[in-house]
This record gives structure tokens, C-alpha cells and sequence, in this order.
């Protein structure tokens, strides 16, 4: 089976190891219930913006069909201060690149909420207002609900476990402002049942 991992930072793991980005141990966890899934294709960047996304993924080698897709994506919008409304239309744009890249299978596409990087090390180091950052970080998963809800698709809120980074230090990277790969694996935690079921549905 094939599996694309669409996003930015959070997808490629930047300041961790490329076995403990969050796609290649999914992929490593499927495997250990004897299901057969090739490494993740990771179509991700640091500092990526939806439309950003868009435009490398006109340039990449795609397959046709893909047995599953994710798609992590929002943060570097929300923190450049563009609109929640624009994000919104890019956003649902993807969600139905994403939908066709797997086979016009909506349940075979999970979204994944943003972390809140306003918890981080990295955000006390800003002058920026923390309250307003909090709305808009709010807004736009409020969006990435809606999306997924229109769309039909598999949604996994990571956000939650995302907020320890404020609390535990080992669960930030150096930078500061991204997760470790022992945050990571919280997230597979949460994201391998909807994997799997995704991947063992007829749908």
C-alpha cells in the first residue's frame, strides 16, 4: 500500500531524525499488524503555506492512487497573519486534491489539527500578543473541523497533546518551537487506529 503524508514543518519533523518523523513511525507501527505499507512519501517543507503546498505538489511525482493520504497544513498562514477565510478556500482546495490522490475515497484522507505553537518556547521569545495569536490558532482549526467534516474525511485532533510542549521541555526540539520525536510518537498514539481503520475499510 502506498501512504502520502502532505504538510510542512510538522509532516518532514523538522529538528528531529528522518525515522522519527510522524509518517515513518505510522508507517512502522501499520507494519507491526502485518499490514504492508511502503514508507511514506512525504511531500513537506519547513515554513510551507497552503498555497505553497499546492504549487510543490504541481511539481512532485505523484502516483495516481495512494491507499491513504494526510494532510497537516495551516500554522505558516496563520502565523504570516493571512485571512482565516482565504485559508479556508485553500484549504478545501487541497482536501480535494488530497480526496483524488486517494482514489476519490474521502475516508481514506485524514486531516490533522495544528499544534497551537503559541506554547512554546520559541512564541515567549516574540513580542507578538499572545491572545490574539491563541484566536487565530483557534479559527483556523475551527476551519481544518469544517473541512474535513464538508469533506467527508478523517479528522485527527492532535492539537491537545501538542499544549504539553509548554509544560514539558522533552517534549520540544532545540529550535524551541517544534516537536521531539518523543511528541511525535504521542501523536502516532493517536493517529494509528485511525490508520488502520482507514486502511481495513471497503470505503
Amino acid at each position: 500500500m502506498r501512504y502520502l503524508a502532505l504538510g510542512d514543518s510538522y509532516t518532514i519533523g523538522e529538528g528531529v531524525d528522518p525515522a522519527d518523523r510522524w509518517p515513518n513511525v505510522l508507517c512502522r507501527r501499520l507494519r507491526m499488524t502485518d499490514l504492508q505499507i511502503d514508507d511514506a512519501q512525504i511531500v513537506a517543507k519547513t515554513g510551507w503555506t497552503t498555497d505553497e503546498l499546492s504549487a510543490a505538489m504541481d511539481d512532485a511525482t505523484l502516483a495516481e492512487r495512494y491507499d491513504l493520504v494526510s494532510l497537516l497544513i495551516g500554522v505558516n498562514n496563520q502565523y504570516r497573519g493571512r485571512d482565516c477565510d482565504a485559508f479556508r478556500g485553500e484549504l478545501d482546495a487541497l482536501m480535494k486534491r488530497a480526496i483524488r490522490l486517494a482514489g476519490d475515497r474521502p475516508r481514506r484522507v485524514i486531516l490533522v489539527s495544528i499544534p497551537d505553537w503559541t506554547v512554546t518556547p520559541f512564541f515567549r521569545s516574540t513580542d507578538r500578543d499572545l491572545q490574539a495569536e491563541r484566536n487565530g490558532m483557534k479559527q483556523y482549526n475551527q476551519a481544518c473541523v469544517r473541512a474535513a467534516r464538508q469533506a467527508g474525511t478523517r479528522f485527527v485532533d492532535i492539537t491537545d497533546l501538542s499544549n504539553a510542549m509548554g509544560q514539558k521541555s522533552e517534549l520540544v526540539s532545540a529550535d524551541g518551537l517544534h516537536p521531539s520525536a518523543a511528541l511525535y510518537r504521542s501523536w502516532v498514539d493517536r493517529m494509528y487506529p485511525v490508520a488502520q481503520r482507514a486502511l481495513t475499510s471497503s470505503l
